[in-house]
């Protein structure tokens, strides 16, 4: 997170012989410095961009911007050298007031080097070995020559003649839809450690250190700002841990005047005040938790237990429209009722949600809270491919302890029947601890499945000469040590592991951490990723992360590999996929026991079909709300794996047929087999089978739904109003025509509107709607008479519009 740049250029002469190495006269930044002054256009080809190097002259590119100078920049795509972030600095920081490109030529090479200045005395050209990277401009050993249009006109105007040919004839533009793909295909090239050791720091150089987005931050950030600028005022970022979400959160919110920062733990809240600090450097920021109350700093850090009760959501304490920016962290929690309390009070100008594991945890949907916007997304596995985190070495070590007497609640297995397989389990200490010696490790994680469960390997290894703490909720064993202690004490090496459980899950930041073990079953994939990007951060030394993972003959055993993969849903995978080779992060391993194989063969063998999942997940969701969930429910609290289940199997797929599905299950009330012996069945039949591929029809059904007061009938000015309701919430209003622009849909007038609702949706639905949707005097669009009111509210329409 901390950048390094060099302080002001020293008092350097002139000169047309550049060199690098030590000599300060001899670097080609000061020589560019110079020349940028005086310029009225700049043309610039280099086979490379690296972050550093764009840091380095973004201060007097802008400042040549602000004169007028037309600045033209070619650059190579080859390789991947050039970094995607670098690519953002120029467009984000310049306002895309540079006509960038790529070099186009898949047939040839492309390794140019060269700096061209057009002056009112004439032109001049750099050309040399330097591309843009800090040690190429500086202190590195490049060679460069500057020469004249007026000392030789001949051989400058062959120079200046090819780069315009390259430029207009061999180039493609580099735009955000260009950028976009360069920057989900970019992987880090393996000469990138090499480029990046010699950016670093010299020994004793004159530098300013600075808090700066990098790598991925800046490529998020850039997305964040042109996803406000087309109307958007939530948006979702998920970044895997260890990316630097916090910090992002800090640079993107530098700009606005009042900013809160929701998180569920006290340690995180701590951090977040840290990075903010750094950021802003300020220390105008306060609290509001049980604690302390701060209700006029600039930046407050809140605790969702607190502010989420009614006490505090009141203008006593802040108006609805106090803070311009919010920061809901770890925002897969923002589905419980205290942070929609909180989201539903406020009214920022901008939230910004941050998760690392969008995956529906507690069984809701995430996405809907931020308006489905999610303006950048960076998975555990390109963290990796691009050099954000370490890879992993992970074994998959076979356990002999025996699950199959045990019978999970809700999704977990029971702790006392944990701890009964685990606590004074000889032969597991020793295999643990075999496999904890073969790998070695300096400071390790082990994730635990109770309390007593971490007091008993802390204790166990302990005395085996390792020094090791327990660390879990009202602790009070001999081994247990408070969290902030324990990583402290690992940290400064005196104890080699922490035993904890569910205590590390998030909000904890230990660069060091060489080693995790998994010893207890793998129940969720959130929890799993969690705990893995504990020791998967960047630090110097590490060069990977070890994964030791016990794995018995527990429910879900065998998903690791396929989390690992990228793969997030794996439920109604054939043995032959458990076993097949997956494709890893660049620089990962994945190694199994070979006894591990046959027991995912045989598990595979004894899953529930895709039918009897389905029927399975939604028992359970009946016995989580003790009643008959509605398609809402149902898929609101069906969990992921399942959910994307009926995706990909269409002919299991309940809410493509719901009210078939419960029929077939003997779950229709009287109400509803009244409706499914009648017309109503058709009806529904109809909404099911409709293609929603382009959103027109959802805003002319939510006008009949009409927030919960179903119409039969709708006006033009209640069709206008759900319209523009539906498209002007986050960036629908895409959908409206391709290639739109968010100036062109602001300037779209209501009877424009009411045309394209008419001329799409309305003409569709009255024509190939089955004689249910009907014309009538006075308004828009009709139920035909014989549907029932009620009926048709038991229909939940809503279903279909999220759905």
């Amino acid at each position: 997170m901390v950048e390094y740049y060099l302080e002001e250029e020293p008092n350097v002469e002139q000169t047309d012989v550049m060199t690098g190495d030590r000599n300060r006269a001899r670097f080609l930044y000061y020589q560019l410095k110079m020349s940028m002054k005086k310029a009225q256009r700049m043309d610039i080809i280099v086979s490379f961009l690296m972050e550093s190097g764009v840091r380095l002259l973004l201060k007097d590119l802008k400042e040549a911007l602000k004169r007028g100078v037309k600045i033209r920049l070619l650059t190579g795509n080859y390789l991947g050298i050039t970094q995607p972030s670098a690519l953002c600095l120029v467009k984000k920081e310049l306002n895309n007031q540079v006509d960038l490109r790529f070099y186009n030529e898949k047939g040839r090479s492309f390794h140019p080097k060269a700096y061209i200045f057009h002056q009112r005395a004439g032109s001049e050209i750099y050309i040399g070995s330097s591309n843009i990277s800090r040690s190429a401009l500086t202190s590195g050993i490049e060679w460069n020559y500057r020469f004249g249009s007026h000392r030789d006109q001949r051989n400058f105007q062959l120079f200046y003649e090819t780069f315009e040919d390259l430029f207009y004839h061999h180039s493609i533009i580099v735009d955000d839809e260009e950028l976009r793909k360069y920057s989900k295909s970019w992987k880090r090239p393996a000469v990138a450690k090499d480029l990046e050791k010699y950016d670093e720091a010299e020994e004793n150089p004159q530098i300013l250190e600075l808090f700066q987005p990098r790598g991925a931050q800046i490529e998020a950030l850039y997305a964040l700002e042109a996803s406000r600028s087309e109307g958007a005022v939530k948006g979702l970022v998920q970044a895997a841990t260890g990316v630097g979400k916090t910090y992002l959160a800090a640079f993107d919110s530098a700009g606005y005047e009042h900013v809160l920062f929701v998180a569920h733990r006290e340690e995180i809240l701590k951090q977040a005040a840290v990075s903010f600090r750094n950021v802003r450097k300020s220390d105008d920021y306060g609290f509001f938790n049980s604690r302390q109350k701060d209700t006029d700093k600039a930046v407050i850090f809140a605790s969702v237990a607190t502010l989420g009760k009614d006490t505090y959501l009141c203008r006593d304490y802040f108006p609805k429209d106090y803070f311009d920016y919010i920061v809901v962290d770890e925002f897969h929690h923002a589905v419980t009722d205290q942070y929609r309390k909180i989201i539903a009070y406020f009214t920022p100008k901008f939230l910004l949600g941050l998760t690392a594991t969008p995956e529906r945890m507690d069984g809701r949907n995430i996405y809907e809270i931020c308006d489905y916007n999610v303006p950048y997304e960076i998975s555990l596995k390109d963290a990796i491919n691009k050099g954000m985190l370490v890879p992993f070495h992970y074994y998959g070590i076979f356990d002999k302890t025996d699950y199959s007497g045990f019978h999970p609640e809700r999704g977990r297995y029971r702790e006392e029947d944990l701890n009964h397989a685990y606590i004074g389990n000889e032969e597991r200490y020793e295999l643990i601890y075999r496999y904890y010696t073969k790998y070695r490790s300096r400071r390790a994680l082990g994730f635990c499945s109770t309390r007593q469960h971490a007091e008993d390997m802390a204790g166990e290894f302990s005395r085996r000469g390792v020094p090791s703490a327990a660390v879990y909720s009202d602790a009070g064993g001999e081994y247990a040590e408070a969290r902030d202690t324990a990583i402290e004490k690992l940290k400064n090496g005196e104890i080699r592991i922490i035993f904890s459980v569910d205590m590390f899950n998030e909000g904890v930041d230990i660069t060091s951490v060489d080693m995790v073990m998994f010893l207890r079953p793998t129940e969720s994939p959130v929890v799993f990723l969690q705990q893995l990007g504990r020791g998967l951060r960047r630090c110097k030394g590490k060069e990977y992360l070890n994964v030791l993972d016990f794995i018995g003959n527990y429910e879900k055993a065998g998903q690791a590999p396929h989390l690992l993969s990228g793969n997030l849903h794996l439920d109604g995978m054939t043995a032959e996929r458990l076993c097949e080779d997956l494709d890893f992060p660049d620089g990962c391993m994945v190694d199994f026991d070979l006894r591990l194989m046959d027991l995912f063969q045989e598990m595979a063998r004894r899953n529930q079909t895709v039918k009897e999942r389905i029927r399975s997940a939604y028992y359970h969701v009946k016995e989580l709300l003790g009643k008959v969930p509605n398609r809402m429910e149902l898929f609101t609290y069906m969990d992921d794996a399942v959910y994307q289940l009926c995706l990909n199997r269409p002919a299991e797929n309940p809410f493509r047929k719901y009210l078939e599905f419960l029929h077939e299950l003997g779950e229709l009330s009287e109400e509803e087999q009244r409706i499914f012996d009648g017309i109503g069945r058709e009806f529904l039949a109809l909404l099911e089978t409709t293609d929603m591929q382009k959103s027109y029809k959802m805003p002319i059904l939510a006008s009949f739904y009409n927030d919960g007061d179903v119409k039969t009938a709708v006006t033009e000015a209640e069709v206008l109003h759900h319209w523009i309701k539906f498209f002007s919430t986050g960036t629908n209003w895409k959908d409206l025509k391709k290639g739109i622009t968010y100036e062109q849909y602001q300037k779209i007038t209501d009877q424009q509107h009411l045309s394209n609702a008419r001329r799409n949706p309305v003409h569709f639905l009255t024509v190939s709607g089955k004689g249910f949707f009907v014309e009538k005097e006075g308004c828009m669009l009709a139920i035909r008479e014989d549907m029932d009111r009620h009926a048709f509210k038991r229909l939940q329409i809503p279903a279909f519009i999220k759905l």
